[in-house]
């Protein structure tokens, strides 16, 4: 009766999820939508506001481009290591976040520049580093695959940034802008290296501990980069913008964000880099462009001129305290939550089963088993979650809902910890003595009634001290997931700490996942005990 009950749950959750699926992509079809793939540690062009919703200036452009056109706008943060996975599977419908075209021009298909961007440096105020000779057998830190970076060491880079970039001690890779300046505010690195938007956000809020040095190690234009080919989304897109550029819509959203200097969409650009013609909007009766850009008149001095530091009307950052860090990270846990508890749900039976395989007397499932468990322990997690969330496309061609970004996480989480739960169960199992199986035949138990009710409760008892581990490593090992770009608590912390330019959220961070352990690791205790009768 049980085992009858149990089958039924089991058949109704995968009726239930396939019904999601197809539910999933109806929606999709009825209703067009506007993916945007951006980098949410990276302000003022795409962050978390202090309210918990993601906002910038390219986002404000996307919302406005969205809410001409009839689209919904969806906001997607991504890894930003693997955004052109995320735009080839088409999970994303453009990157869309302070994108540098230089170096890519034949990478995608892109929008015609819409900000004039530069690379500089950032330093501690009494470092002594004044010019970029200074850095000369210094530390310098750039983010990974930054146009930082490619300014320093790629194919495009000048001569004088590659003989800088062999002058460093070390050119040091870091995830991210806020990881950047932690390392500086810390001592670990002697300057950085960033995006000059990103840089006069950074240093609105931290007042005159750092400098901007004056020259720059490049200069380059922002684009939005489509998949290659896809240029009727792409054409969609440049025509709302231009028309947003006539009736002084995208100057207001630029004035808004500071980025007056930066500003450069015009209609004087009729082609794009790929040669394809740019359609215009019906009227074109801008009488000064610099105005729609949202540029001051020319005969205002820019205050910061002279140093190169702040631009005029950055935005400024609002601090939270740690009531609002905690109640923004709330949603990030109700995610973590979610995974830990799905995969718990699915991996603990999945790996008695493949545990029962492993011990076979048939040498096929045996071997299945056992080179099932060979991969799983033996190959990242993080790669694991990338095969099942991007195989779907590349191997078998099957598109995917913006669902299915869950059922991946959920899905490569319990095939990794069910190889693991696999052989605890199997350690278990076969430290029960032979005698207690033979006496169980003598009493007349076949070999089903044998493990479920003389092996399996005394297997359960041994075995609940290394689950208990596992299980507590799963709770930390879901900010994982955000390698596929399903934001969970971590990644909302960090994401935090970026627009907050502060490492307290990563500390409240730190809390809820010592008070979820503490409550997971109270609650198998209690278990463990009142299994005590075992002994």
């Amino acid at each position: 009766m049980d085992n009858t009950r149990i089958k039924k749950i089991l058949y109704l959750f995968i009726t239930a999820v396939f019904a999601g699926f197809i539910f999933a992509g109806s929606t999709c079809q009825a209703k067009q939508e506007f993916i945007v793939g951006f980098d949410a540690e990276f302000p003022p062009y795409g962050y978390m506001d202090e309210n918990g919703d993601y906002t910038g200036f390219d986002l404000d452009l996307a919302e406005e481009v969205c809410k001409r056109n009839g689209w919904t706008l969806v906001r997607r943060p991504v890894k930003w290591d693997f955004k052109d996975s995320e735009l080839e599977t088409g999970a994303i419908s453009c990157i869309w976040n302070g994108f540098t075209m230089n170096g890519r021009e034949n990478e995608y298909t892109w929008s015609t520049p819409y900000v004039d961007n530069s690379q500089v440096v950032i330093t501690r105020s009494n470092s002594g580093i004044t010019a970029l000779k200074d850095l000369s057998g210094k530390i310098l830190a750039v983010q990974s695959d930054s146009s930082a970076l490619a300014a320093l060491e790629g194919e495009s880079a000048t001569d004088e940034n590659k003989a800088l970039a062999k002058s460093l001690k070390e050119l040091q890779q870091v995830e991210d802008y806020n990881s950047a300046f932690m390392n500086l505010e810390s001592g670990m690195v002697d300057a950085i290296a960033m995006d000059i938007g990103v840089a006069a956000y950074q240093l609105s809020s931290k007042g005159d501990e750092f400098i901007m040095l004056d020259e720059r190690l490049s200069t380059e234009e922002y684009g939005i980069g489509f998949k290659l080919g896809n240029t009727e989304l792409r054409d969609q897109v440049q025509v709302t913008l231009l028309e947003m550029l006539e009736d002084g819509t995208f100057g207001d959203i630029v004035k808004k964000w500071g980025l007056s200097d930066s500003a450069c969409l015009s209609l004087s650009d009729t082609t794009y880099i790929d040669g394809g013609k740019v359609p215009m909007p019906g009227g074109t009766n801008l009488k000064n462009q610099d105005n729609a850009n949202g540029k001051e008149d020319d005969s205002k001095e820019d205050e910061n001129s002279q140093t190169g530091n702040i631009q005029s009307g950055a935005p400024k950052v609002k601090k939270l305290g740690v009531i609002k860090i905690i109640k923004q990270l709330l949603s990030g846990l109700a995610s973590t939550a979610a995974i830990f508890i799905f995969t718990v749900l699915f991996s603990m039976p999945l790996g008695l089963v493949i545990a029962v395989a492993r011990m076979s007397r048939f040498k096929i499932p045996q071997w299945i088993a056992r080179i099932y468990i060979s991969i799983m322990r033996g190959t990242p997690l993080m790669l694991q979650l990338f095969v099942v969330f991007f195989a779907p496309h590349y191997i078998f061609k099957i598109p995917t809902p913006p669902s299915y970004r869950f059922y991946a996480v959920i899905i490569g989480f319990s095939l990794n910890y069910a190889a693991y739960f696999a052989e605890i169960y199997r350690s278990g199992i076969q430290s029960i003595p032979q005698g207690q199986r033979e006496a169980a035949q003598i009493m007349g138990y076949n070999r089903m009634q044998t493990f479920f009710r003389i092996i399996f409760p005394q297997m359960v008892k041994r075995v609940l001290p290394p689950v208990t581990n596992e299980v507590i490593t799963l709770v930390k090992d879901t900010s994982l997931a955000f390698a596929i770009s399903y934001a969970e608590m971590f990644t909302m912390a960090k994401q935090i700490a970026a627009a907050q330019t502060s490492l307290l959220p990563l500390f409240v961070a730190g809390v809820f996942y010592y008070v979820f352990n503490f409550i997971v690791a109270f609650l198998m205790e209690r278990i463990e005990k009142r299994l005590d009768y075992y002994k």
